[in-house]
């Protein structure tokens, strides 16, 4: 429905037009509706810049949108025409049931809004200027792109970073700089309809003691990503020195990596492998995109310390923590 101020009977006659031709792009997936009112040169301008979208890019997004959104719903608050000028305000309401933007589906519902400032030649969108995009949903689940995180944190602190991104390290090169890092090795869980779930990672960090926060970066196209990423809380094992098979198991593209496992449960459900150096149960309170990777930042809830000594792992072999003599 429409609550805008109108003037004129063409105006009116455009406002129900372009109501119809949004309810039935944006509710129903219609999108060819929107080709009875935007001109043969349409362009749709975002609010990162860039290239604008022709007509079949807009309506390509909007399919993808609503792949990811079934339910979406779109409601036009107000309309406010001027002569070839409109200032279209809405508000959307969808519920996340299938993968958008590479993000596995979280069941969460969201409500975003926008406005749309259009130009209008004999009667047609010829230009429009929009506020939002597909991201502004996933940013109302709480997952944010890394880039769009780093440029908010600019802005906040007005602070100018000017980064050399012309050229890419050599590949080899960086596979040298990693090798040459020593780190423990983590095994991350979680629970899935009942089920344990869990993946090898040596990228885990602490992030401060106060309050308590750590981080684990987990490749999106692991087994164990989607139910991960849909779950409000991660078991994090550092693993020991007695667990060398442990590491093979979940390195592994074992369909039932639990099996031969000995784990408790967390407080909150999450998998804790016995006979691991030390185990965390952590609540998932961001994700951020990162290209082929999402960075979960968790805010940890239980910990459990042993006195076994922790495994070692530089340069693709491993190492007791005790004396580092290889395992």
């Amino acid at each position: 429905m429409v609550t805008g101020i109108t003037v004129s009977s063409m105006q009116q006659t455009f406002e129900d037009t372009l109501v119809n031709a949004w309810t039935s792009a944006w509710d129903r997936g219609e999108v060819d509706a929107l080709k009875s009112i935007s001109s043969d040169g349409y362009t749709r301008h975002g609010k990162s810049g860039g290239s604008p979208m022709n007509l079949d890019q807009y309506l390509d997004e909007i399919r993808a949108i609503r792949q990811g959104f079934p339910d979406l719903s779109t409601t036009i608050d107000s309309i406010i025409a001027d002569g070839e000028r409109a200032a279209i305000f809405w508000t959307t309401t969808g519920t996340h049931t299938e993968t958008f933007l590479g993000v596995p589906a979280t069941g969460k519902s969201v409500v975003t809004q926008g406005s749309n400032q259009v130009e209008l030649r004999d009667g047609l969108i010829h230009r429009e200027t929009v506020t939002w995009d597909g991201t502004e949903l996933l940013n109302a689940l709480g997952i944010r792109s890394l880039s769009d995180a780093i440029a908010a944190e600019k802005e906040q602190t007005a602070e100018v970073v000017v980064v050399d991104l012309s050229g890419e390290p050599d590949l080899d090169a960086m596979k040298a700089f990693n090798r040459q890092f020593v780190t423990g090795v983590t095994v991350v869980t979680t629970m899935e309809d009942g089920k344990p779930k869990g993946l090898a990672v040596n990228a885990y960090s602490s992030i401060s003691l106060e309050p308590p926060l750590v981080m684990v970066c987990v490749q999106k196209t692991s087994s164990t990503y989607p139910a991960l990423f849909a779950s409000t809380h991660l078991g994090i094992n550092i693993l020991s020195r007695e667990q060398k098979d442990t590491v093979s198991t979940f390195a592994s593209k074992s369909t039932d990596k639990f099996a031969d496992i000995e784990w408790h449960q967390g407080p909150e459900g999450s998998p804790l492998i016995d006979s691991s150096s030390a185990m965390i149960e952590a609540e998932i309170r961001e994700r951020f995109q990162a290209k082929t990777h999402t960075i979960f930042v968790c805010r940890v809830r239980h910990a459990e310390v042993t006195d076994i000594e922790p495994m070692v792992y530089k340069a693709g072999r491993f190492y007791d923590g005790a004396n580092l003599a290889s395992l």
